[in-house]
């Protein structure tokens, strides 16, 4: 079996919840896709990397049924397990950096996946949301605090491959960031905690705790 590290990423003010995360550190044993492919469906994460280059950041990213050009959660949790200034993804380059227990990525919102942004009038009829059937990817959203910039979320990636809901999610995030033109914090899913902020020339930066299981 190919070593590997579970991280969760996003974790919640206690450093509980979070959103699991496989890494292959030594990309080069599982060289060809396929067999990428078959490893992240058989560990059943809702992503797994695998590291190319660890002085590089250069990295590969799947579900248990696709390949990613990019994504929040394996970007955020990479960053922190390599601790380097930047990712290399297909999408492009992600800039990182590590603030106190946050670990912060910088992307583009248009590297991440299409997402069906839908707002609900409550938090409490987010929570109360039952799982769609599959077919559409959608994060669920509500203001708990709009001048606060709190933010009540939960993801439904709808690809029918195991994960029916998604505990925290940064591409999302992202997009919802990009959409609003201000800074977030999310809690998603169980607890989770994702923070966002628009940068300059239409960055985004998503930022999270970071904890090895």
């Amino acid at each position: 079996m190919t070593d590997y590290d579970v991280l969760r990423v996003f974790c919640g003010p206690h450093g509980d919840h979070g959103n699991e995360l496989g890494v292959v550190r030594e990309g080069g044993d599982v060289p060809d896709e396929d067999e990428r492919q078959a490893l992240a469906a058989k560990l059943g994460f809702s992503e797994t990397v695998f590291v190319d280059d660890p002085e590089r950041g250069v990295i590969d990213i799947y579900t248990p049924a696709m390949r990613l050009p990019f994504a929040g959660h394996p970007c955020v949790g990479t960053a922190w397990l390599l601790d380097v200034p930047e990712l290399v993804t297909p999408a492009g380059v992600v800039g990182t950096r590590l603030d106190g227990e946050f670990t912060w990525i910088e992307a583009r919102p248009e590297w991440a996946p299409p997402r069906t942004l839908r707002e609900y009038a409550s938090a409490s009829e987010v929570e109360e949301l039952q799982v769609p059937p599959p077919g559409e990817w959608i994060y669920a959203w509500a203001w708990e605090d709009a001048a606060a910039g709190k933010v009540r979320a939960r993801a439904f990636p709808g690809r029918n491959d195991g994960i029916d809901e998604d505990e925290a999610t940064g591409a999302a995030a992202l997009l919802l960031t990009a959409q609003l033109r201000r800074a977030l914090n999310i809690t998603q899913g169980r607890g989770s905690q994702i923070l966002t902020a628009p940068q300059p020339e239409g960055l985004i930066e998503v930022g999270g705790r970071v904890r090895l299981t």
